[in-house]
Parts: structure tokens; C-alpha cells; sequence
């Protein structure tokens, strides 16, 4: 799995066009690795619950979950923060995940095998 994350300034708004920092995160997953979320069904799999600075209070939050299937399609993710601090946030919350993503991949591999324990 390679990962590239990149920082950007972005304006949002039609009169006040306020400054936004948009993180973007851009998956590119090992074809053993497309296999077993395939396999597995992990398309659904939420990697993180957020909410972006530029969303409506009325706004679904499930429409702003990061999910698996997003992520493998190698197309941009992109997150709206309001501040470079919070973005940088962001930035760690989603490494985390992305971390634990890669842990749960390479334990679901393989099936287990037989083990014989003396107690």
C-alpha cells in the first residue's frame, strides 16, 4: 500500500470566499490487497467518521464517512478543514486508520493454519 497525502488552499463560497485546507489522500493498494478487500467485502467498511468545515448542519454524516471502496477506487480523497492545524489533525487521524486498514489486511491474508499446543 502507497499512500501520498497532499495540503491545498482552497476559497469556498459564493460572496465571502473564505479560505478552507483541503487534505488529500490518494490510495494506491497492492493487487493482493485489492484481492482481500474484494474477497471480503470491505467496500462498505468505514475507515473514519468526520464532518468537513463547509457542511450543512442538515447534511447526512454518513455521507462524509471515509469508506474502503473510496479509497481504492485511486481517485483523490479530499477533506475540507477550516484551519492548517486542524487539517494537520485530520492528517493524523487518517494515517492512524490507514495504519490499522494495513494491520487488518496482512492478518486476513491467510487463512490459519493447524496448531498443536502442549500445556
Amino acid at each position: 500500500m502507497r499512500i501520498a497525502i497532499d495540503h491545498a488552499e482552497t476559497r469556498a463560497g459564493l460572496l465571502f470566499r473564505r479560505p478552507l485546507h483541503e487534505v488529500r489522500v490518494t490510495v494506491h493498494f497492492t493487487h493482493e490487497e485489492t484481492q482481500i478487500i474484494r474477497q471480503r467485502d470491505l467496500g462498505e467498511t468505514v475507515l473514519l467518521e468526520r464532518w468537513p468545515a463547509d457542511a450543512r448542519a442538515e447534511d447526512d454524516p454518513d455521507w462524509y464517512a471515509l469508506r474502503v471502496k473510496h479509497l481504492v477506487e485511486r481517485k483523490p480523497d479530499r477533506f475540507r478543514c477550516a484551519t492548517p492545524g486542524d487539517a494537520k489533525l485530520y492528517e493524523a487521524q487518517l494515517v492512524d486508520a490507514l495504519h490499522r486498514l494495513k494491520a487488518w489486511l496482512d492478518v486476513n491474508a491467510e487463512p490459519g493454519g493447524r496448531k498443536v499446543i502442549e500445556i
